[in-house]
């Protein structure tokens, strides 16, 4: 038999007596948590573990005061601690958690705070939100892990040597460092130790497409896509007007093509930064491909057909849905927004100036108020059905997902894209614990909880 707490607080405090070994509680706790008198009752936290006795004295109830040395042992900074608890009572054991390690790559001078790039102002709202309703959060990098870690201390970001995390939420920026062969060494050291991890890995354009096509229910939903080649290329240019040329492992709208087909030839735009206001033009496809091989470099592309967008005044535009699992290890929608891409660029990413807007209000220069309902009710189920479908074959643990669709002139939708580690600055200005952050708390509580079980 088990019993949930929904909240104990931990009180440090300085060495008093000859009792510094005991951890005080209130009578009421005591009872609730059917101890016994001179009982030996177990504290766990990560993988640390300190055994010790009860004393009982009137304080508020559901605080534990504990002395500084064990909240060493437990490897917490010297301060107040709020956690959600799990007691079992056959071994007397009181686990405290979540611990959660968001990993991620970061550098910084010694003696400075550290910046954590795109997801910094996020790592402060997941340390809010996890403080809320109990738990202990924390940053590092693979080559620091069980080291050191980063925790928020009065706005700033303070090395510690922190608890092993309960679960680990993966936000590496690069995919050379995912690849490295140090960082293979982190995941087999996670495996040991059973610590759960999630996202994985990042996914490729290319496996993407090779999951969702196995799905009959989204096959109209997927834009013709192969692997780009000069065979390819002369197949799409007959079969589309407009292609695109994109990196299978491409993030943020960087090194993609647009190749369009007119009757002067071919021309072709690009959002690679050195290029990215020139069009380039030839009158052969054979010149194209030439032109195209040497902007490719070593990367793999795909080639997919190119669909003409919905506009919003004048520019393309496409929806990100955020998708997260829920307590039951179903998927739901927790934000979806529209996309307005910047006049000069022909991706909708944030980070290459594009705007964001509500969904209702960016279709509604193009559809009746009921029909741009419905629209948005069909990108949300078409969002559940394709994370659930990437999560089913996608190896180790998925739990966040960002899904670009987007909708032709007609109306139709498309599946554009699907991101294992979606961008965290979108952000209404109004500074509140936002619901993707606490879709990833509940998702890390659970599987804090069942890594226990």
């Amino acid at each position: 038999m088990s019993q949930i707490l929904t909240k104990v607080t931990i009180v440090p405090r300085k060495f008093t007596s000859n009792d510094d070994n005991l951890v005080w509680m209130s009578n009421e706790l005591f009872q609730k948590l059917h101890l016994k008198r001179e009982q030996e009752f177990n504290i766990s936290l990560g993988k640390q573990k300190i055994i010790t006795k009860i004393k009982t004295i009137n304080m508020a109830v559901n605080e534990l005061s504990i002395s500084e040395c064990f909240i060493k042992d437990l490897c917490l900074p010297l301060k107040q601690h709020t956690f959600q608890a799990k007691f079992d009572v056959e071994t007397t054991t009181l686990s405290l958690g979540p611990i959660i390690g968001l990993l991620t790559d970061f550098n910084f001078k010694s003696q400075e705070e550290p910046n954590f790039r795109s997801i910094h102002s996020f790592c402060e709202e997941l340390h809010h939100g996890i403080s809320e309703i109990g738990g202990f959060f924390y940053v590092f990098s693979d080559d620091e892990f069980s080291d050191q870690g980063y925790y928020l201390e009065e706005g700033k970001w303070t090395p510690f040597k922190v608890p092993l995390p309960d679960v680990v939420y993966n936000r590496v920026h690069s995919r050379n460092r995912e690849k490295s062969s140090q960082f293979h060494s982190f995941r087999e050291r996670l495996e040991k130790l059973k610590i759960p991890m999630f996202n994985d890995r990042f996914l490729s354009k290319w496996d993407v497409y090779e999951q969702l096509i196995q799905e009959n229910l989204l096959h109209s939903y997927i834009p013709d896509t192969k692997i780009f080649t000069k065979e390819n290329l002369e197949e799409f240019t007959q079969k589309y007007e407009m292609v695109f040329i994109k990196p299978i492992h491409g993030s943020q709208g960087k090194n993609i093509l647009r190749l369009i087909r007119d009757q002067n030839g071919f021309n072709l735009k690009t959002s690679i930064n050195s290029i990215s206001n020139k069009i380039l033009t030839a009158e052969s496809i054979e010149k194209m491909y030439k032109q195209i091989k040497k902007l490719q470099g070593n990367r793999i592309y795909i080639i997919q057909q190119g669909i003409h967008l919905m506009l919003n005044k004048n520019c393309p535009m496409d929806f990100r849905a955020l998708c997260h699992k829920n307590l039951k290890n179903q998927w739901s929608v927790t934000s979806l927004i529209a996309r307005i891409s910047h006049e000069d660029e022909f991706v909708s990413n944030i980070s290459r100036g594009g705007t964001i807007m509500k969904p209702h209000q960016a279709l509604s220069e193009n559809l009746e108020k009921d029909k741009a309902a419905e629209i948005i009710l069909q990108m949300k189920k078409l969002s559940i059905e394709t994370a659930t479908t990437i999560s089913t074959y996608s190896p180790g643990i998925t739990g966040e997902l960002g899904i670009d669709i987007g909708v032709d002139k007609e109306g139709k939708l498309w599946l554009i894209e699907v991101n294992s580690k979606p961008s965290k600055n979108f952000d209404d200005g109004n500074r509140k614990i936002r619901p993707s952050a606490k879709a990833i708390i509940r998702f890390c509580t659970k599987l804090s909880i069942e890594k226990e079980e």
